[in-house]
């Protein structure tokens, strides 16, 4: 897939790429959650699950527990979602006690402790996550694999991370579209973004999903489009459903999806943008891992994540010391999230901002969006480059075996993409 469509274009190393797979299989990719502590309660309203999964989407996941426990699925949550093909571990919660647990027969699916607490457990409720992944079918021998992830690491070394861009599957692995049901929204494209979804065919799609939403793209018939569609494409059927009883209802079709679902397409053209911003800075040579004049830092926590609330503006007169403190890992340079209430940064990072945002015709006030109020958002921040802790390898003769740790927020693929130079989701 072409990275360029999702606003990825540029690499922060410059050794030769070592191709190859990743995610021949789920076991090649492994994620375990690094969670934030719950304080336990015997009798505590919330029960958290440590659960994991194998080929499991976390919203699809979430879905079928509410099914399984016969509870509404707006009293699970979550603390950040995960890749599909993969095996992943991760906390849960739900508004209900352990016993519901009992009896769940979901395939791929394993709980491996459960407590009760009473702290309600929120997207971003986590310290990171810690992967272990196998590339496979690298078209070089074990001397040169072990010698170009040594230079790549070498380079990050130096630079201290890497470009935290938005990986593929943040917008869709096979149908890279969540930017684009995004962008209409914003835009108050309502039906456009409907349609963006449940249709929209994309080149890459096995030949029968491929089919089905070019004749609803083709023919609008939503009714043959909810007979048609297979049975396992729940959120898509639950939009066809409303559609077929209210063909203009495209606001509330799109209210029958989970909210945070919803949340996701407006964040992914937020992500989109901010991929663009930060390949426009690479691209014309301007630092990431340091500021330049005109840059907003983040501080850090002291946990090492940045903390979106402490915005330091840097100008000539504090510019040697805000380097200073992003070299010791303490700052963060950042880029815009644009939204209702994001303001540039000054100089030529603002103009790299300004360019990408003004090339979509963009005002502040889109991200106010009268259809669907939840939806809106205010923007923030986001670190440019990423930093990765624990990194170890082992090469062997066509494989490479990674294990590194990543704070919140940060994608596995962005970092592997540095090594293999071809696109991976």
């Amino acid at each position: 897939m072409d990275e360029s469509v999702v606003g990825i274009s540029q690499y922060l190393t410059s050794a030769p790429g070592l191709g190859g797979r990743i995610k021949a299989s789920a076991e090649d990719f492994v994620v375990d959650e690094v969670s934030m502590d719950l304080p336990l309660s015997e009798a505590g309203r919330y029960t958290a699950a440590r659960i994991r999964t194998r080929n499991w989407e976390t919203n699809r996941l979430v879905r079928e527990l509410a099914r399984h426990l016969h509870i509404s699925r707006k009293r699970i949550a979550f603390a950040g979602t995960k890749d599909r093909r993969a095996v992943t571990t991760q906390l849960i919660q739900f508004d209900g006690v352990p016993e519901l647990l009992e009896g769940l027969r979901l395939k791929d699916v394993e709980v491996l402790e459960t407590f009760r607490t009473d702290t309600q457990l929120e997207i971003g409720d986590l310290l990171g996550n810690r992967f272990h992944v196998v590339v496979r079918e690298m078209p070089r021998t074990r001397e040169e694999i072990e010698a170009g992830t040594e230079a790549v690491a070498r380079d990050l070394r130096i630079a201290g991370g890497f470009p935290n861009f938005f990986g593929i599957q943040r917008f869709g692995s096979v149908r890279p579209i969540t930017h684009v049901v995004g962008r209409h929204l914003v835009r108050g494209e309502i039906r456009e973004a409907v349609m963006a979804y449940v249709a929209h065919p994309i080149e890459g799609e096995d030949p029968e999903s491929f089919a089905v939403r070019e004749d609803l793209e083709a023919t609008g018939d939503y009714g043959a489009a909810l007979r048609g569609f297979p049975k396992e494409w729940g959120f898509e059927k639950a939009i066809l459903n409303r559609l077929a009883t209210d063909p203009d209802d495209f606001a509330g079709a799109l209210q029958q999806l989970p909210l945070n679902l919803l949340i996701l397409f407006v964040h992914g053209y937020q992500s989109y943008l901010f991929n663009r911003i930060l390949s426009e800075r690479m691209r014309e040579g301007i630092p990431i891992h340091e500021p330049v004049e005109g840059d907003v830092v983040l501080a850090s926590r002291p946990d090492g994540r940045p903390d979106r609330e402490r915005e330091i503006p840097v100008d000539g007169g504090n510019l040697e010391k805000v380097a200073a403190q992003c070299k010791a890992g303490k700052a963060f340079v950042s880029g815009v999230l644009f939204g209702s209430e994001s303001e540039f940064a000054a100089g030529r990072p603002g103009e790299f901002e300004k360019r990408v945002v003004g090339s979509e015709g963009l005002r502040r006030e889109d991200f106010v969006i009268p259809a669907i109020p939840r939806l809106s958002s205010k923007g923030t921040r986001r670190e440019l480059l990423a930093r990765v802790r624990d990194l170890a390898w082992e090469a062997g003769d066509g494989t490479l075996d990674l294990r590194f740790s990543l704070t919140p927020g940060c994608y596995g693929t962005s970092l592997l993409r540095e090594f293999l130079k071809v696109p991976v989701a």
